[in-house]
């Protein structure tokens, strides 16, 4: 029986997010991005075509690495202006009843206290269709701005992130016990504070003595997304994550990521089956495979160089603006994306990029590998690349919005529908039911399961004894 292949969409609250330079094609939405129907018409157009989700990337900073300032990503507004991302999801929540959401937040700059409550909002108001995705940030600039000279180094902050995480676990799974809401009108009690625990976490980076602000949302711990490919993003995601999204710009390396994030997780105690691997990839089709090459040659005469090296140099740490573009890309240790670096340098030894291939490259949808023909052609493709390489599915980024994910609803679907490859209809439930048809919460394998009993943790004196609010 074929795979069923699973689609998210990559987006951002900013003009073109991937793509630099489209922006000026007279089909693109993207500079509409600060008007709310630009979202709404986008979630329907996605439920339409049955993505699991909408991923929405973000960045804290811009890209200033490019000739040691940011004009070149403000010129050619390469993700920036940016908007805030969380605003996006309820609207959009408002006009669908399937579609997922993955929140990029980076937890360098948000307590995770507060930022607790905003998750469980979140899940409260999609009734169950919220995730995460947990990033450590890359960009120095945003550092500055929140008053640091820069960021901690790269395993640092997944360090930091551990005790992040611990802190939102004992949130989230420990702090309200499953029948600690009563709602009991006769009584006029609505919850029973027995049942509801201060988490006291106090280490080394976190003081949280307190309960969680929240009652207990559907899935209590939003779906847990990660996109870190450094060997200690890797073993981050192992032991975290349920859906972990890679840039690997051919099969070749994906095939090796895939395999490196499985074994990491079966090492970690988990079901490394349970862990959905998403490709960035960009698709151009059209109703023939010569429509979908015309279209992918005029839509490269609109790509922006210096935005593509704005990304470059913001993704990688290194000035592309001292490098000529035929010169050829040499292993450079950075402290921020390290993967992006190694994907291109070290990980496929027969290829040797240069400057100009690397923009190319990127100038339409990013790292991924961009793939162009008609419905059958890039079904092939696609299906192809997750019998090769073990990976579950694509993050689609966009070269035109929304008219690429348009093109991706109304002519690629249907086809790979016809071959049984993708689903017909959505599940029932909450995202994570969705995805893995297991239930809304996380699994008791998982290391947030472990924070479920606080009192099991929490080595202290008996508690005064409270009154109970159990029914008669």
């Amino acid at each position: 029986m074929p795979r069923e292949i699973r689609l998210n969409a990559f987006e951002m609250n900013c003009v073109g997010h991937q793509s630099p330079g489209l922006w000026a094609h007279p089909k693109d939405r993207s500079w509409q991005y600060k008007d709310l129907e630009y979202w709404t018409d986008l979630a329907k157009l996605l439920e339409r075509g049955k993505f699991d989700g909408l991923f929405i990337a973000d960045v804290i900073g811009i890209y200033d690495v490019l000739n040691g300032n940011g004009d070149a990503a403000i010129r050619q507004a390469t993700q920036v202006p940016v908007n805030d991302p969380l605003a996006l999801i309820t609207p959009m929540a408002a006009v669908t009843e399937h579609l997922g959401f993955g929140l990029t937040a980076s937890l360098t700059f948000e307590h995770p206290y507060p930022f607790a409550r905003r998750l469980s909002t979140l899940d409260h108001l999609t009734k169950g269709r919220i995730g995460w995705n947990i990033v450590t940030s890359y960009l120095d600039s945003g550092a500055r701005n929140l008053g640091q000279k820069a960021l901690s180094d790269h395993d640092a902050r997944y360090d930091y992130a551990d005790e992040y995480l611990e802190v939102l676990y004992k949130l989230f799974e420990g702090s309200w016990e499953e029948d600690a809401v009563l709602r009991d009108r006769e009584r006029r009690v609505f919850s029973d504070p027995s049942k509801i625990h201060e988490i006291r976490h106090h280490g080394k980076h976190f003081q949280v003595p307190g309960i969680h602000l929240c009652e207990p949302s559907p899935q209590r711990t939003p779906v847990l997304y990660q996109a870190g490919a450094s060997s200690r993003g890797k073993d981050f995601a192992a032991g975290h994550a349920e859906c972990v999204f890679v840039a690997a710009p051919s099969k070749v390396i994906l095939k090796k990521a895939v395999a490196d994030i499985r074994r990491r997780a079966a090492e970690a105690g988990r079901d490394p089956r349970k862990i959905l691997i998403f490709n960035l990839q960009t698709v151009i089709v059209d109703e023939t495979d010569a429509k979908a090459q015309a279209k992918w040659q005029e839509l490269k005469s609109y790509t922006s160089y210096e935005g593509a090296l704005a990304l470059l140099s913001g993704w990688t740490g290194i000035d592309f603006g001292q490098y000529q573009p035929d010169q050829v890309l040499k292993h450079i240790h950075t402290n921020a994306i390290q993967s992006a670096v190694e994907a291109f340098s070290t990980a496929d030894p027969d290829k040797q990029w240069t400057v100009r291939e690397l923009a190319n490259w990127v100038g339409i949808g990013g790292f991924g590998p961009l793939i162009v023909g008609s419905p059958q052609t890039v079904a092939d493709e696609l299906q192809a690349w997750v019998e090769e390489t073990d990976v579950d599915g694509f993050n689609f980024a966009y070269a035109l919005a929304h008219e690429t994910f348009r093109d991706v609803v109304e002519l690629l679907v249907p086809e790979l529908q016809k071959r049984g490859v993708y689903k017909t209809e959505y599940a029932v439930g909450t995202l994570r039911d969705k995805l893995f048809g297991a239930g809304p919460r996380l699994p008791a394998n998982h290391p947030a399961a472990g924070y479920r009993d606080l009192a099991k943790l929490q080595a202290v004196t008996e508690p005064l004894q409270e009154p109970s609010y159990e029914r008669a």
